[in-house]
């Protein structure tokens, strides 16, 4: 099994998409107002939102986006006006992240896990915690 793909809600795909151009995804599938697609920059995952009524309650949705030049390409997205909640920070879990939401809330995660992202000193390998 492999992950193809990530959808999101939004109100207002006239209003997502040209966020989602600026964070660096390629639309490839626009059907107004319903949905759109979007190839990620690197690897072969793909990203859609589609229109909804209503938003989810509470915390909502949260995404990760993996960046090798994390702190490079944060500037780069703040260059074309997207403001970060938070910069590029390292976390305890070992990686280093910055934080924004979308146009509808969406909470979205630029982050660098390096060898930490598959392979934590806490990672489960057959049942039992790596030592």
């Amino acid at each position: 099994m492999n992950l193809n793909q990530i959808t999101v809600p939004s109100l207002d795909l006239t209003k997502s998409i040209p966020f989602y151009e600026k964070l660096g995804l390629k639309l490839i599938v626009k059907s107004l107002p319903h949905y759109a697609r979007f190839e990620c920059p690197n690897g072969t995952s793909t990203f859609s939102i589609h229109q909804t009524d209503e938003l989810p309650k509470g915390d909502g949705i949260y995404v990760y986006f993996e960046c090798t030049n994390l702190d490079e390409q944060v500037e780069k997205i703040k260059s074309k006006g997207i403001v970060f909640d938070q910069e590029p920070t390292d976390q305890r879990w070992l990686w280093r992240e910055a934080r924004l939401k979308d146009v509808d809330g969406n909470q979205l995660i630029l982050f660098y896990g390096g060898e930490n992202r598959l392979n934590p000193p806490w990672r489960i390998e057959n049942g039992n915690k790596i030592e």
